[in-house]
């Protein structure tokens, strides 16, 4: 015989997914918001219920000051013969209406009220009381609102209206507002169950996404329902920044692999010169040659790692604390005049255009460099270009910004090639005979980076145009 499957496992189960569901924000939130709009249904409710007695009560008076200026006329023409007559006739109508005539000692005289209080004929004015009817036997109070008005001759007249028609519709009220309330209650509750486990949901699978990326799935992206709310915004921003990490986690992987592979021959080129210096007998002259090597290959070396640290800090954001205004046009003109020699050496013609006042938010120095590397670059390449022997260097505006422009009439870039080449250590198979790292284009990258710009090459029929279109000030 089988033994049945014991309940309490499940049963906990069950208990811990509601206790979870419960502690979410947005079961919370859905909660508070139902505790609003009770309490804001229960102020609408009550104020109605107030209003609707209150207007009731105005009526009800309102007819009793009338019926009461009518008899007090009837006996005024007719005396208390006529009152007496009129009273009995509208007695005997059906209706909520309340008459009572009695003697100066309060001995009742006509009317259809059987019993009041026997201190109340003793005033006049208008009151709220409790009262019997005439043809009532089992002595039933009823409420009635009354006014107690005395003739002339000492005779009281009693005019009212039985309230429980009031009584009914407050009683249809308070029952309307009980049941409102409690179904307001149960939508609410139902609402935040339905509202929190949706968005529970979908936390829980962010939840999982991320456990997956940090189990080591980088590839991994949070899912966007599209619908275009809070948790659609805050996955597309998250799904960005795992993109961005994964680009830096590529870069680092990238920047490891060369390293170990373009490095790898100037340390061997720096040990063979250390080499060749302690082997056999060497003259004052030899052993400063071969010193002078390794000095210049450190020194190389020094300024690959130099320029590895500077885009490690750029991507990282630390040199914004430095940031100020400047005219970029300036710095341009000044970076021309600084490489214009060099141009003429390599026997290029370089030129400077720049706009008056283009002012500029950032690093002086670090954009000063940008496009001194550019214009390294140029000169370097348009040197052996075979078409136009000239550089041009342009600063304007645009209508998001400012660009900056560096055009040669070299070989230039295959467009298949222009977006590797802005890695660390790329070096194309045309500069690999050139001195160089592959670090210019990637610190020039950095730099635009780091001012919320971007970088664009485009061919320049002959040769490689370059474009930074930076923010303006």
């Amino acid at each position: 015989m089988t033994a049945p499957t014991p309940l309490r496992p499940s049963r906990e189960r069950l208990l811990a997914r509601v206790g979870k569901l419960f502690r979410t924000t947005a079961f919370k939130l859905s909660l508070a918001y139902l505790v609003i709009f009770a309490l804001c249904a229960v102020t609408a409710l009550g104020y109605v219920a107030w209003n609707a007695r209150r207007v009731l009560d105005d009526q009800i008076v309102q007819t009793i000051e009338a019926e009461i200026n009518g008899l007090q006329e009837q006996y005024t023409a007719g005396g208390l013969r006529t009152l007496i007559s009129v009273i009995e006739r509208r007695s005997k109508e059906p209706g909520a209406s309340l008459y009572l005539v009695t003697t100066p000692a309060g001995e009742r005289i006509v009317g259809n009220v059987g019993s009041i209080p026997s201190a109340l004929l003793s005033q006049t004015g208008q009151f709220e009381i409790s009262y019997g009817r005439d043809v009532d036997t089992r002595g039933a109070q009823h409420r009635a609102i009354v006014r107690l008005y005395t003739l002339a001759g000492g005779f009281h007249l009693l005019v009212g209206r039985d309230t429980e028609e009031r009584d009914q519709l407050r009683a249809a009220i308070g029952n309307t507002f009980g049941s409102s309330l409690a179904l307001v209650l149960l939508l609410g509750v139902v609402g935040g169950w339905f509202v929190a486990s949706r968005v529970l949901k979908r936390v829980d699978d962010m939840t999982e996404t991320t456990r997956s990326i940090m189990a080591g799935n980088l590839d991994g992206r949070l899912r966007v329902a599209g619908t275009g709310d809070e948790l659609d915004r805050l996955a597309q921003n998250l799904n960005l920044m795992l993109e961005r990490i994964g680009e830096l986690m590529r870069g680092m992987k990238e920047v490891s692999d060369n390293i170990a592979h373009d490095l790898k021959t100037p340390l061997t080129r720096l040990r063979n010169h250390a080499d060749e210096a302690l082997r056999g007998e060497r003259s004052p002259e030899e052993l400063r040659e071969a010193i002078g090597a390794v000095i210049e290959e450190s020194d190389g070396l020094i300024r690959v790692f130099e320029a590895l640290l500077t885009i490690a800090r750029l991507e990282a954001g630390s040199a914004r604390e430095s940031f100020s205004e400047f005219d970029v046009g300036q710095a341009l003109r000044e970076v021309g005049e600084l490489y214009e020699a060099l141009a003429e050496e390599n026997g290029l013609t370089l030129s400077v255009e720049a706009e008056p006042g283009l002012m500029l938010v950032g690093n002086r120095e670090l954009v000063g460099q940008a496009l001194s590397n550019l214009a390294d670059n140029a000169i370097k390449y348009g040197a052996s270009g075979t078409g136009e022997r000239s550089i041009l260097m342009r600063a304007e505006r645009e209508p998001e910004g400012i660009a900056l422009t560096v055009a040669d009439h070299g070989p230039g870039i295959p467009e298949s090639e222009q977006a590797r080449v802005l890695d660390r250590f790329v070096r194309l198979d045309n500069a690999r005979s050139r001195p160089g790292f592959g670090l210019g284009l990637s610190l020039v990258n950095a730099v635009v980076r780091l001012h919320g710009g971007t970088l664009s090459l485009r061919n320049n029929a002959p040769g490689l145009a370059i474009k930074l279109s930076l923010p303006r000030a």
